[in-house]
Parts: C-alpha cells; structure tokens; sequence
C-alpha cells in the first residue's frame, strides 16, 4: 500500500520552539551560520553532511533538553517530532547520527562557535538586553571525562598502582596486595599533585575539588555577567587548579571584548565594563590594584586575613581600602545582593538543570565549543523570558500546572459558596418546619 506524506496526520509544534524558530528567522540565524561555515563544507566529496543551521540548534538542544552529550541529542531528534520541527528535519528524513554531529563539531573550529555566541549578544544588545557597567564574574569546576584511576606519572608514565608497588617493594614488601597498596596510600601525604600527575588521554583535566566535596579530574568554567540583565557576555574554560586571581585575568578581557563587539552594531549605547563585582576568592592587592589602573571600579568581598603590614606598598593599600569602603557602601551592598542572586543562577542553569555539570568531551577546544553555544542558548532564554514569559520548553509545563491549579481553585472556591449556600437554606427550610410543628410565636421565627 502506498499512503501519501501528505496525508499523515502531523502534531502541533511545540509553542516554545515554534516561536524560537521564527526569532531566529527574522534575525537571519541560518543565512548567518551558513556564510560563517562555508569554508568548512565542500562541494563533491565527503560524507553526507549536517547544515550549519541544524548542527548549531541540536548544540542549543543540549540547553533546552538537558541533554548532557551529542548521543543523546540524535535519540531526542529521532524520539520527538517537536524537536525534529525545531531541526528542519521531515517526517520521512532520518535523524543524523551522533558521529555527524561530532565529526561536524571538530570540523568546525573554535572561532566560529565563538562568532556565533558574539552574535547572540549582539542579538541581545539590540533587544535591549545588554548594558555592559556592572559585570560580575564567577566560576565553577566541571566533571571531566576522565578517571582518577587512570592517571600516570608525568616523568616515568607509571599507573597509580604501579607507582604504590614500587613504594611498596622499597619498603620491605617483596608481593604486596590489594590491601597493603590501600595501607601505604592511606598514610602517605600530599597523595596527586598537578604536577607530577597527569591524565593519558585528556592532558587539560587537572586533579581539583568537586563542588560536593569529592576530588576529580576536572575543568574550570569562568563566567562574565551583566549585573543589570543577567545576560551572560563571557564565557572562558581553564584549568581547574588555577586560582581566582588567574582566571580573571583571561575572562575580563574576554568580556570586554565581547561588550565592544555589541556596542560596534548599536552605536556604541553599551559601555564597555565599569565595574566589577566578584566574590572574596577574587581578593588580592595586586588584583585589586590591576583593576584600578585599567579604570575599573571593584567591589570584591574581602576576606578577614587581619592586621595586613604595607610597607613600600602605598598604591597597593590605597586600592585595597578604596574597595573596602564602595563594598561598605549602600551602592557596595546593594551590588553584593545583585551578585548572590544572578552569579550563582547561571550555575545551575547551565550545569545543573542544563546538563553540563559532567562534560562527555576532551580537551578544551572541544569542551569549549559546546560551552559556548551552550551559554548562547542560555542568553535566547533569558531573550524569550522577555517576549514570552518562559525561558526554556520545561518552563510551559510549569505555566499549563499553574493555570490548571488556578482554575481547579476557582472551582472548588465555587462549589463550596454554592454548597455553603445550599445548606443555608435547607437549614432554614428545617427550622420553618419545626415551628409550624410545635407551633412557635411568630417573634420566635
């Protein structure tokens, strides 16, 4: 038998995407994309390739979906014909493999990811949602896609287990098993170290502390966000043993370029970073005095290290109490309260609920990539939360529960009032009756 695609009944679009999709054709998305990857594709050979504009919203999927790896970004495309509407893709046109999207991602360099996170805040600056004063900037550590197991000695190339039974063997213990390596590593001090440290197969990933306390291999991702906004304008991947001090050093120049690239299209109403608003971790008297000399105005907590001794360090001392009395200031405070609320939301929305906390990639350049479209993803939702009130596909599940709710309160308000009501007459009916009965004086009624 043969039946008409036509015919085939065909499912409403998701309202999100739906609306998604037409802002990012009146903008020019795929014309974009398309004239920034040209050189990436070519004409007569190859595998069958993925457009530009498809690979980059499965990318934005990742955000939307939280789905944490390129796998299962090709078992949603081929599970749900809301996304495959939001793709392009037909309903007889097969989803693409997960090795066309990643073959597609190393193909395409790192620039361009980044070409396309400038123009998503470009998008922003022109919809009014990109100003570019206050910037605060935070950070967090990402799970790499590595094992503590599998580390090995940076000089000699030995495994961990290798390295204890030589430690072992030196120390009296001609067989020693599983029990006596615990029993020696148990003792040791200062255990893995960076330094001496190093995984196979993923050189950027660095021994670090997790947010729960546990010890991995992991990235650092830094943070640069619009204060007034919340919009994200700086993103950069570092290693996770770098201290704060360090990393802002490479993300405060990046942001600063991003906001200039946003003030080139909207006649130059952005300004290029003013201030600077960052926790206590970020506090140093060289840090501080860098900021000053730049023109930046800092309100970084300080934390308590005491009686400080500033000898041949007047500049230093200057900087230092010039931020002590903006961040004791009602300008200071109010701009700390800003800070513990719209720093820590792009950490959760990002990492926790957006399903990047664990990355599935190696190397930074690659990691990199993905983060880039996957905080770009993370600014069209605050741009939609403008236009439309709901910032991701999940958020209209909430908004749906909660006109139910109201309307199943209403009801329930309603029929108790008729119910109420109801009963009051009847209540009324039977006292009529029992005066007639027993023949109460009409004062009584």
């Amino acid at each position: 038998m043969w039946v008409a695609v036509s015919e085939l009944p065909k499912s409403v679009s998701h309202p999100f995407y739906a609306k998604l999709n037409r802002l990012l054709g009146e903008h020019g998305f795929d014309e974009f994309v398309e004239q920034q990857c040209q050189g990436f594709y070519a004409k007569t050979m190859g595998r069958p390739s993925l457009a530009p504009g498809q690979y980059f919203r499965f990318m934005l999927l990742g955000y939307f979906e939280c789905l944490d790896s390129e796998r299962a970004m090709a078992w949603r495309a081929a599970d749900s014909l809301g996304v495959r509407g939001f793709l392009g893709l037909a309903l007889t046109e097969a989803a693409p493999d997960h090795s066309t999207i990643s073959r597609t991602r190393r193909l395409i360099d790192l620039e361009t990811h980044r070409t396309v996170f400038t123009w998503v805040l470009q998008c922003l600056g022109i919809a009014g949602l990109i100003k570019g004063k206050t910037l605060g900037v935070d950070a967090t550590t990402l799970e790499a896609n590595a094992a503590m197991r599998s580390i090995v000695r940076r000089d000699t190339g030995e495994t961990y287990n290798e390295f204890l039974t030589k430690l072992a063997k030196a120390s009296g213990i001609e067989t020693p098993t599983r029990e006596d390596l615990a029993k020696l590593d148990r003792k040791r001090k200062k255990k893995t170290s960076n330094q001496d440290w190093e995984h196979p197969y993923d050189p950027d990933a660095r021994i670090a502390k997790m947010k729960d306390g546990r010890t991995h291999l992991a990235h650092k991702a830094e943070h640069a966000v619009d204060l007034e906004t919340g919009a994200i304008v700086a993103v950069t991947l570092q290693e996770a043993d770098q201290g704060d001090t360090t990393t802002i050093q490479t993300t405060l120049p990046e942001a600063i370029e991003q906001l200039e690239a946003v003030a080139a299209i909207i006649d130059d109403k952005v300004k290029t970073g003013k201030e600077v608003v960052t926790d206590k971790g970020y506090h140093s008297k060289q840090t501080v005095l860098d900021m000053q000399n730049v023109g930046l105005r800092t309100y970084i907590s300080e934390p308590d290290r005491g009686r400080q001794h500033w000898i041949d360090q007047e500049a230093e001392r200057d900087a230092v109490y010039a931020n002590r009395r903006r961040i004791r200031g009602e300008r200071g405070k109010q701009l700390m309260r800003r800070r513990g609320e719209l720093l820590e939301r792009p950490n959760a929305h990002l990492y926790e609920t957006g399903g990047m906390r664990r990355t599935h990639l190696r190397g930074h350049e690659n990691i990199l990539k993905r983060l880039l479209v996957h905080v770009a993803a993370c600014n069209l939702g605050l741009w939609m939360r403008t236009l439309t009130g709901i910032g991701t596909p999940r958020g209209l599940q909430g908004r749906l529960a909660a006109v139910w709710a109201d309307y199943f309160t209403l009801w329930v308000l309603r029929r108790d009032r008729a119910t109420a009501i109801c009963c009051r007459g009847l209540a009324l009916g039977l006292f009529a009756i029992q005066s007639r009965r027993f023949a109460l004086p009409p004062c009584v009624l």
